[in-house]
């Protein structure tokens, strides 16, 4: 990404603006037609639930985080200040957006630093793209005092990008250079294209142990771009990539025993939707535009905090239902994917039958 100091603030506040036109609080076709098999006899009690859960070597108290947004300009900065407050109020874990702006332009960073100021002593991670190198690394985890790096790949949108960049031939390199020298956790994800089992396994073989597989459903970034275009228009590549659901499926096809932690990110819009990709396989779900709409034009966050409490209380209750404890058992629960990806999984050769037969449960006749 071309980080060019005139335009980078603005560039920031047209994505946010941009970013809200396309929010939609419905679910992704594939999210929402992937169902649960409905079990009657939960024998658990709400109060049995563990919301618990580890990420790249950090103790979660739920199993959701806020995700990689903004920073870089005034208004950005804002928003990054009311997540810092969230933050610190509920406990939930944040990551901020690309840093990258803060380090060609000292003068932005504290749009970056804010959102440690409000949460000192919360799970804060600092995000970079993958064309930069282990020193902006850790120039980046040093301006948040990160507890971990999101190295972000976004191809897609720095092709559609009119200022964006054209040469990816280092980002793996880049990548396993930066994991091998920091000492906190590299988290790699994508930014709402997905990811392939084949992009999984690339990364697990350079000592990625975090992957976010960020798929298609929630803010598109190749349309974002392609909205600031003055020529040569994209549009055909709107809705580029794999869906959330998809790539999780991709993800989780590889065997356990080389398979990188994953976290599931992209058009998630409630805890029905995060309890269905806990169950798939991922380890946490990360949620941005969610609590953008909460906190883009308000000046205290309540409103968030109660969505932070609400999520909680309406996860355990749905878990529950499907007599799972913990984040574990989610994955012993008996769900039916979306037509669409199982038509994707028998062209992939992704046995999608026995996520609709994984309990234990017998039928007495």
């Amino acid at each position: 990404m071309l980080e060019n100091e005139l335009v980078a603030p603005n560039r920031k506040d047209q994505h946010v603006a941009l970013a809200n036109q396309q929010f939609t609080m419905a679910s992704a076709s594939d999210m929402e037609q992937t169902r649960f098999v409905h079990h009657s006899l939960p024998e658990m009690k709400v109060a049995d639930v563990c919301l618990k859960t580890s990420v790249a070597g950090l103790e979660f108290a739920m199993p959701f985080f806020v995700n990689a947004m903004t920073g870089g300009s005034e208004k950005t900065g804002k928003i990054n200040q009311l997540l810092g407050i969230l933050g610190h109020e509920t406990k939930v874990p944040l990551a901020t957006g690309s840093v990258s702006a803060a380090l060609t332009d000292p003068s932005v960073a504290d749009t970056f630093s804010i959102m440690r100021k409000e949460n000192p002593h919360g799970i804060i991670f600092a995000n970079l793209g993958a064309h930069h190198g282990v020193d902006n690394a850790k120039r980046a985890v040093d301006l948040l005092e990160a507890d971990g790096l999101q190295i972000h790949l976004n191809a897609p949108q720095e092709i559609v990008m009119p200022e964006g960049d054209r040469d990816f031939s280092m980002w793996l390199k880049n990548i396993e250079q930066i994991v091998a020298a920091l000492e906190v956790p590299v988290i790699v994800k994508e930014v709402g294209f997905g990811m392939s089992r084949e992009t999984v396994a690339q990364l697990a073989s350079i000592g990625v142990e975090t992957v976010d597989i960020s798929g298609v459903g929630g803010t598109d970034f190749a349309k974002i771009e392609n909205a600031r275009r003055t020529r040569s228009r994209y549009d055909y590549l709107h809705g580029w990539g794999q869906s959330t659901m998809i790539s999780m499926v991709e993800a989780i096809s590889l065997p356990a025993a080389s398979r990188p932690q994953i976290i599931a990110s992209g058009g998630v819009k409630n805890p029905l939707d995060i309890v269905k990709l806990l169950a798939v396989g991922a380890e946490a779900v990360g949620l941005s535009n969610r609590f953008l709409q909460l906190v883009k034009e308000k000046n205290s966050v309540e409103q968030a905090v109660e969505e932070v409490q609400v999520f909680c209380e309406s996860i355990a209750s749905i878990m529950t239902l499907l007599g799972a404890r913990n984040v574990a058992d989610l994955r012993q629960t008996d769900l039916v994917l979306a037509p669409a990806v199982q038509a994707w999984c028998s062209a992939r050769g992704i046995d999608w039958t026995h996520y609709a037969n994984r309990s234990s449960r017998s039928i007495e006749k």
